[in-house]
C-alpha cells in the first residue's frame, strides 16, 4: 500500500470539514475521489499534501507515518499536487514554472525531465519563454501537470483537472492522466466530472459532508444506482 488515510479529521475553525476519512491506494493505481462541491474533496487533497492541519487520524506514505511532516518533505518524499485552478506563477515563464516544480530536487537530469514534460505535452516547448499567465486554460492545466511531476512523484495528487476546460481539451487531459498511469505513476484524482473520472479509474471513493458513504470498484460504482442519480446525471 502506497498511502493510506486513517480516520482523518480537519477543521476550519469550529467548522469540521472531514469526519473521520479512510482511504487507501496501492502503488501504480489511479484512484478517483467524486462527490458535491463543499463535499471535503480539496480539503482531503490539502491534509495528504500537508498545507491543511488535521485535527485527527493519520496518514502513512510508504509505510511511515508523515503525520507531522512539512509540506516540502512530503514533496521530497514523492507526494506532488495539481491544485485546484492550476495556480500558475503567471509572472514567470513556462520554463520557470517547470524549473520551480523541481525545486526540492538536486539540479542533475533538470533538463532532461523538462524535455520529457515538453514530449508530452508539445505545446509547452512552443510557449517556454512566454509568461504563463498568458497561456489559455487547457495550457496552464498542462503546465500545472508537467509542474508537479518534475518533483518526479510516486503519488500525484489532482484536485480537478478538468474545471474551466472545453470538452475537447478535457478528453485530452485524461488521456494524459491514462497515459501517466501505464507509465506507473500512482494517482489520487479528485473530479467532479464523475462519469470520465470513473471510466479511466481502477477504484473510487465517494465524499459526501465530509465522509466517505461509497467505496468500490470503478466499474461497480459506474452502475451503483446511487452514484448513477447523485453524480452522473442517469
Amino acid at each position: 500500500m502506497l498511502m493510506k488515510v486513517e480516520g482523518l479529521t480537519s477543521h476550519y475553525g469550529r467548522i469540521q470539514a472531514l469526519h473521520g476519512i479512510d482511504v487507501e491506494i496501492a502503488e501504480g493505481e489511479l484512484v478517483v475521489l467524486v462527490g458535491a462541491n463543499g463535499a471535503g474533496k480539496t480539503t482531503l487533497l490539502r491534509a495528504i499534501s500537508g498545507v491543511q492541519p488535521v485535527s485527527g487520524g493519520t496518514i502513512s506514505f510508504e509505510g511511515q507515518s508523515i503525520d507531522g511532516v512539512s509540506a516540502g518533505e512530503r514533496v521530497k518524499r514523492g507526494i506532488s499536487q495539481v491544485p485546484e485552478g492550476r495556480q500558475m506563477f503567471g509572472p514567470m515563464s513556462v520554463e520557470d514554472n517547470l524549473r520551480l516544480g523541481a525545486y526540492t530536487r538536486a539540479m542533475k537530469n533538470i533538463d532532461e525531465d523538462m524535455e520529457a514534460m515538453y514530449t508530452m505535452f508539445p505545446i509547452l516547448k512552443t510557449k517556454a519563454k512566454l509568461a504563463s499567465g498568458n497561456l489559455s486554460g487547457g495550457q496552464q492545466q498542462m503546465l500545472a501537470i508537467a509542474r508537479a511531476l518534475m518533483a518526479r512523484p510516486k503519488l500525484l495528487l489532482l484536485d480537478e483537472p478538468s474545471m474551466g476546460l472545453a470538452p475537447n481539451l478535457v478528453e485530452e487531459i485524461f488521456e494524459k492522466i491514462v497515459e501517466l498511469k501505464k507509465g506507473g505513476t500512482t494517482v489520487f484524482l479528485v473530479e467532479q466530472n464523475a462519469f470520465a473520472a470513473l471510466k479511466i479509474a481502477d477504484r473510487g471513493y465517494v465524499l459526501e459532508t465530509g465522509r466517505t458513504i461509497l467505496s468500490d470498484d470503478a466499474e461497480k460504482l459506474l452502475t451503483n444506482d446511487q452514484v448513477k442519480e447523485a453524480y452522473l446525471g442517469l
